[in-house]
Formats: C-alpha cells, sequence, structure tokens
C-alpha cells in the first residue's frame, strides 16, 4: 500500500513539473487576433500576456471607437489564448494522473 502511494506522490511531482515545463513553452505560442475590419491586431501569448498591439492611424483620432475595438479584440484574443493554455494544460494534466486504487473515479477521465 505504501508502495502504491509512493508511487502515486512521484507520479504526482513528475506531473507538477511537466506542468511548469508546458506554462513555460506556453509563453512562446502566440496567440494572433484581428478587428473584424483589420483596422486592429493584437498578438498576446497562450499565457495570456500581451506582445503587441497595432492600431491602423485611421481609429486614432476617436476615442470611442477605439476603445471599443480594443475591448472587442483583446477579449476575442484572450478567449483564445485562454482556450489554448486550457488544453494543453489539461492534457498534462490528465496524461499525469496516477492510478486510482478500485472504487475509486478518477475526475480526469
Amino acid at each position: 500500500m505504501f508502495g502504491d502511494l509512493m508511487g502515486m506522490m512521484g507520479k504526482l511531482k513528475e506531473t507538477q513539473k511537466k506542468v511548469e515545463e508546458t506554462k513555460k513553452r506556453l509563453d512562446t505560442v502566440i496567440v494572433n487576433e484581428q478587428s473584424h475590419d483589420g483596422k486592429l491586431e493584437v498578438n498576446l501569448t497562450a499565457n495570456r500576456t500581451i506582445k503587441s498591439i497595432v492600431i491602423d492611424d485611421s481609429i486614432l483620432e476617436n476615442k470611442e471607437e477605439l476603445e471599443d475595438y480594443l475591448i472587442i479584440t483583446l477579449n476575442k484574443a484572450i478567449a483564445k489564448a485562454t482556450s489554448i493554455n486550457e488544453a494543453e494544460l489539461a492534457a498534462v494534466a490528465k496524461e499525469g494522473m496516477p492510478d486510482l486504487p478500485p472504487g475509486m473515479d478518477n475526475p480526469f477521465k
């Protein structure tokens, strides 16, 4: 029984290490989102760190329009990045889950 427990603990530590490595890798995955007309472009990492924002000169003069563009485009980009982030981390976590003793349900399956 204790051997199983030690094995599970080792596997959990290994999974934790893989999760941390995945988080670092997601810093290199770039998500690009543009406004519907291409006047605003946002690039951010899958860890949701903004890398760049490109704004067409034509929307710089109208503050309210620019704010709308930023809100809509940033929210789309963040949603995309979040989806990638969660899928990648869930895959690593699921892969590293130890087998549970008989009768116990694994919530990740």
